[in-house]
């Protein structure tokens, strides 16, 4: 049987902490089961993860509105008048919606400069755009002082070579995708789906006031605080799934080597990535205490239904252990249920000295866990 698809599970322990903000600044949440829960966003963790891999791959990809932008500050950067850097930038844009199948998209806001609608592009993808301006940069002084003039279907800018910077791809679009829907060929769809984390159990948002000092206030009769405000914290432990689609992966790339080596990398970075937010004033940097990888050939399994009954903890302890164990416990009686044909391999790694039968072999390490996993979907 041929692997087609890796989950990862974890159990991550998560102290005083906000990861992830809704529109009043509280601790996302949702309710499962008969409990409210503390949830982390899929995108926002997927952001963490995107950070993590383009730092360790050297290849970073940007989300904006500022294409044009981009590329003016480029060719100003290559010593180009600014009037014509920001000219060639208008171009680039004026060369898009001529090839876009809806071109509305590409107009710029009056007041910003920026493009109507978010672009992801490697950021080589951005210099390979101040390239083509570089080399056409005749046609574009041309064009500026009204010497050339545009054919009825001529693009200012080469068409072709456009598109193809406007395809470019990295690892993390690789696998999660991007769409553009005024530019159809530069699509690609993700191989990868993350799961919302939530806590095991039930948490409540905790209050914390908070004041500052002002510092020039030295006067007994000035004597207080300069600045007075609340913000609101969780803490918990967190379920955490995601699932790589080998067959898709692999057509994104165009060889299923790449993408077995780039399924390990994104579980590495999946498993140690955090996101940013209050991280300065909350340090929630751990780890998780349990990561369990399956290779399967049928389809993904998540096993977030092994909370949907909220873990209790027991007086003398947290919610750790219990997690751990429960979701053992189910994975178990799920496979029961399915059987195992379509489960080629699965493994665990944690912080338990005894290991849980449930979860398949032992690995002394993340590292070691990853490594049998991908080699068991390499092998099939």
């Amino acid at each position: 049987m041929t692997a087609r698809y890796v989950d990862i599970h974890l159990v991550q322990t998560v102290p005083y902490a906000n990861l992830n903000r809704d529109d009043l600044g509280s601790p996302k949440s949702v309710r499962f089961g008969y409990a409210d829960r503390t949830r982390v966003s899929s995108q926002c963790w997927k952001r963490a993860v995107r950070e993590e891999l383009e730092r360790s791959s050297g290849d970073p990809a940007k989300r904006t509105r500022q294409l044009p932008q981009a590329v003016e500050r480029r060719l100003t950067g290559r010593e180009w008048e600014p009037e014509l850097a920001a000219f060639a930038a208008k171009q680039v844009m004026a060369t898009l919606a001529a090839i876009a199948v809806k071109a509305d998209g590409f107009k710029l806001d009056k007041e910003t400069g920026e493009a109507q609608v978010l672009f992801y592009l490697p950021e080589r993808a951005f210099d390979e755009l101040a390239d083509i301006c570089v080399r056409e940069h005749d046609r574009l002084v041309g064009l500026r002082s009204g010497a050339v003039k545009l054919k009825k279907g001529e693009t200012p800018l080469p068409a072709d070579d456009v598109r193809t910077a406007m395809g470019r791809r990295n690892d993390v679009i690789n696998l999660f995708g991007r769409m553009l829907a005024e530019l159809p060929g530069t699509n690609v769809d993700g191989a990868v789906q993350v799961a919302h984390a939530f806590t095991t159990h039930g948490t409540d948002p905790q209050i914390d006031f908070f004041t500052a000092v002002d510092d020039l206030k030295q006067d007994a009769d000035q004597a207080g605080s300069g600045h007075m405000n609340s913000a609101e914290f969780s803490a918990g432990t967190f379920y955490r799934y995601a699932s790589v689609n080998l067959v898709d992966l692999t057509r994104n790339l165009g060889d299923a080597a790449t993408a077995v080596e780039l399924t390990a990398a994104f579980l590495s970075a999946f498993v140690t990535a955090m996101p940013q937010a209050k991280k300065n004033s909350t340090a929630p940097f751990t780890v998780p205490e349990l990561a369990y990888v399956a290779v399967r050939s049928d389809r993904p399994v998540s096993l977030a239904s092994a909370f949907e009954t909220p873990v209790r903890a027991p007086l003398d302890s947290g919610y750790a252990e219990p997690s751990r164990r429960q979701l053992a416990e189910y994975a178990g009686r799920i496979y029961r249920l399915l059987g195992d044909e379509g489960l080629l391999y699965h493994g665990h790694a944690g912080i338990d000295d005894k290991p849980f039968e449930q979860l398949g072999e032992v690995g002394r390490s993340f590292g070691e866990l990853i490594s049998a996993a991908v080699a068991n979907a390499r092998a099939e």
